[in-house]
This record gives structure tokens, C-alpha cells and sequence, in this order.
């Protein structure tokens, strides 16, 4: 499996946790929202999640662990 670099995630996850701060303080302005919005699916990508809380989480285990996340095997999956 193909893991992506830690250090980008990193990054990604920081501006993610940013985005959403400023999201608080301006909840109104729709642009910000759609920029968060597009940060939480580039992580969910990366972190082959299917929920933007669930990738946050995998990247802040990913991030923390300096290993690779623990995933279910796709057999496992429901729907598969």
C-alpha cells in the first residue's frame, strides 16, 4: 500500500485545523466553507476515508504515530 508522505499531511492537517477556525469566526462566508470543504476531501483521499472526521482522525494517528494507519482490510468493508 502506497502511504502518503507525512510531512504533507502534516501541512494539510494544519491548514485543515486553520480553515476550520477561521470557518467559526465567519460561518457566513461560503467561499471559506468551499475551501474547507475542498481541504477535508483532499484528506479524505489521501487517507482513503470516506468522512471528513474520520480522515482528520487517520491523519492525526498517521501524523502522531510515525507509522502507518490501521485500516480494515477491504474484505471486511460493509458493501463489499
Amino acid at each position: 500500500m502506497l502511504l502518503p508522505d507525512r510531512n504533507a499531511i502534516d501541512r494539510l492537517l494544519r491548514h485543515y485545523r486553520n480553515q476550520e477556525k477561521v470557518v467559526l469566526a465567519r460561518p457566513c462566508d461560503l467561499s471559506i466553507r468551499r475551501r474547507l470543504e475542498d481541504t477535508a476531501y483532499t484528506l479524505c483521499v489521501l487517507m482513503g476515508e470516506r468522512d471528513a472526521r474520520d480522515a482528520v482522525h487517520a491523519a492525526e494517528r498517521y501524523v502522531g504515530q510515525g507509522g502507518p494507519v490501521a485500516r480494515p482490510a477491504l474484505e471486511s468493508l460493509p458493501g463489499t
